[in-house]
């Protein structure tokens, strides 16, 4: 009874791997434009696709990280400073990239550049905090993305996005998570207006890693600099305790990131050289994992997410 269904099931799951197995024959030729090289995903992908043949454009926030990066790479790559929030600096970038690639069109678009900064109680934050971090992921994509889309279209090319686990299932207070759902929703939309012109857009949903932009140190410095600017009728509300409590809670979430970033940079990759690219990359077991969470009930799922989690002070 169950051995018909198992072979088609076989037969699928072949298919399935053939298909996502095959792998354009000229990748050499084509342009990839990286933001956000200076570490991390966007510099290993630089560097990776480089080893490729491939031309890379990255976009390096600071002239050290473009030095770095040229040191570590071929002649071939060519690097630009990009600062995503500054609409002028896109434009001269766009400006930059349109006189390289000329008629052949921008066949890839990664939109790596990003920050995790700052991520924790709502309370404690103000509203230029929540924008800053989505001046960066979110605002920041849309500015670049819709400036290079006539490049790409020439092309017929990819949009590659960088998004998060994060974006659907919030794990934290602060802009981020936002900026991830708006990145995924913005992606959305962007595939299905674009499909008709045969470009594609792919979002790599990553789980928990550290990086440069996300370390440890970098968070726990965080939440130090923002409990200190809370109010003072927020910090009495939470308690020193609980300050204590959430530190060291977040400190052990931390011992929990993931250092396997070659994980995320294979997606990225996959998604700029499969002839049929996946819409959704879940990168790694732990964004698989928690992907799956999403689909739990909300109170089933706000159960899991705060197991752990110390209490206020005036809450107990």
């Amino acid at each position: 009874m169950w051995l018909p269904l198992l072979v088609v099931l076989g037969i699928i799951y072949l298919f399935r791997w053939y298909r996502q197995s095959l792998i354009l024959k000229k990748v050499r030729d084509k342009y990839v434009f990286i933001t956000g090289c200076d570490s991390g995903f966007g510099n290993l992908l630089a560097k990776q696709l480089d080893r490729r043949g491939m031309k890379v454009l990255a976009a390096c926030l600071t002239e050290v990280g473009a030095e770095n990066l040229k040191k570590e790479t071929s002649k071939n790559i060519q690097t630009v400073i990009l600062d995503v929030t500054d609409s002028q600096s896109v434009i001269a970038a766009v400006t930059w990239v349109s006189s390289v690639v000329k008629d052949e069109g921008l066949w890839g678009l990664v939109n790596n550049a990003g920050t995790g900064i700052p991520s924790c109680n709502n309370e404690w934050l103000t509203k230029d905090d929540f924008f800053k971090i989505i001046n960066v992921n979110l605002l920041g994509v849309v500015d670049v993305t819709l400036n290079l889309l006539p490049l790409i279209r020439k092309a017929r090319g990819r949009v590659v996005n960088v998004t998060s686990v994060a974006g659907r299932i919030t794990t934290c207070g602060g802009g981020y998570c936002m900026s991830k759902y708006g990145v995924e929703s913005f992606s959305d939309s962007l595939r299905r207006e674009m499909h008709p012109f045969g470009v594609k857009v792919c979002i790599i949903e990553c789980g928990y890693y550290s990086t440069q932009e996300n370390s440890p140190k970098l968070i726990k410095e965080s939440i130090r600099h923002y409990w200190k600017k809370a109010s003072e009728e927020v910090q009495k509300a939470y308690g020193l305790e609980y300050y204590g409590k959430f530190y060291v809670f977040t400190d052990i979430l931390s011992k929990f990131q993931s250092t396997k970033l070659s994980r995320v940079v294979d997606c990225m990759e996959h998604a700029l050289t499969a002839v049929h690219p996946w819409t959704r990359y879940s990168a790694g077991w732990d964004a698989k994992f928690l992907v799956s969470l999403s689909y739990l009930p909300t109170v089933v799922l706000d159960f899991v997410l705060t197991i752990g989690r110390p209490k206020p002070t005036q809450a107990i």
